[in-house]
């Protein structure tokens, strides 16, 4: 009896170097005219998993010679006064793009929060205006997460038209936007999308209707082999901390349960190394975007 075939790892961190290699013309381009992308993040508490993002997302834009600033409140911090620093970026020059880094304590109204920052700066995707501009087919910030699977998706060569792609998770960072997307009339869309969440009965028999799963419900492991079809493509988003006993105290999983997976999808992003770079990666992108549009006639 043939064994099962080998299925192809996605690595995320090769595609978001082709990507900052990609925009390397385009910021010098902004050099010369003394323009630096520049951005600005707000962190509220102390989360884990935020602090990791913005550290990172800080490395990478010092290392590609772009501006960045990261402004710490304490998760007790009064809604206005976030708010009022929110006006005071949204008029400051040098910032092209403002990340407010969620999730954000209880006491605050993020969905306010958010609103507040202006939508050409709004490199997130998440301001209503964007969001609706991406509804309609004509987004100004493709939110970054999604933007990053599409990109994985042309980086391998992956089509999805015609295709069947079924989403699990409705989150308006990940399942809503990308449902939007490849549903579009465009070159990377022009699918079938399906969006599963958790009231979802079944959710195995809309999986394994599926040519490509975009994962991204938070749940480890939650997609396993047998609720797959040979041959599928998988985009895990999950980024799950798990405690154990090692000297860190936990490991990442994925929402995806990998080793059932194995030699039956055709292809499957890792965690970490999958979708993660990508998020960083179109986040420098749509930095860089905003200002060009911003800086250059």
């Amino acid at each position: 009896m043939a064994g099962r075939a080998e299925t192809r790892i996605l690595q995320g961190k090769e595609v978001a170097e082709h990507v900052y290699s990609q925009l390397g013309s385009t910021t010098e381009k902004l050099k010369s005219k003394e323009t630096v992308p520049g951005l600005a993040a707000v962190l509220v508490g102390e989360n884990p998993a935020s602090e990791i993002y913005v550290r990172n997302k800080t490395r990478r834009f010092k290392n590609l010679g772009l501006y960045s600033e990261t402004h710490r409140y304490p998760a007790d911090v009064n809604q206005d006064h976030l708010v009022d620093k929110i006006h005071r970026l949204n008029e400051d020059p040098k910032i092209h793009g403002i990340l407010v880094q969620l999730p954000l304590p209880d006491q605050l109204d993020s969905q306010k929060i958010l609103y507040e920052v202006s939508p050409e700066k709004d490199v997130d995707g998440f301001h209503p205006e964007n969001l609706g501009r991406l509804a309609v087919g004509e987004p100004r910030f493709i939110p970054c997460t999604p933007k990053g699977i599409l990109e994985i998706l042309r980086y391998y060569e992956i089509a999805t038209e015609g295709k069947h792609v079924v989403i699990v998770g409705r989150s308006k960072i990940v399942g809503r936007p990308m449902s939007l997307l490849l549903s579009l009339k465009r070159k990377r869309g022009n699918a079938t999308t399906t969006l599963c969440h958790s009231r979802t009965q079944n959710i195995g028999h809309f999986t394994r209707q599926a040519d490509i799963i975009v994962a991204a419900a938070g749940a480890p492991g939650m997609i396993t082999g047998d609720m797959i079809s040979p041959g599928v493509i998988i985009i895990d988003v999950g980024m799950n901390r798990i405690a154990d006993d090692s000297e860190k105290g936990y490991h990442l999983s994925g929402d995806v349960d990998a080793s059932s997976v194995e030699g039956i999808a055709a292809a499957l992003t890792p965690v970490p190394g999958g979708v993660g770079p990508m998020t960083i990666a179109m986040l420098v992108a749509n930095t860089v975007q905003a200002a060009l549009r911003l800086e250059i006639p």
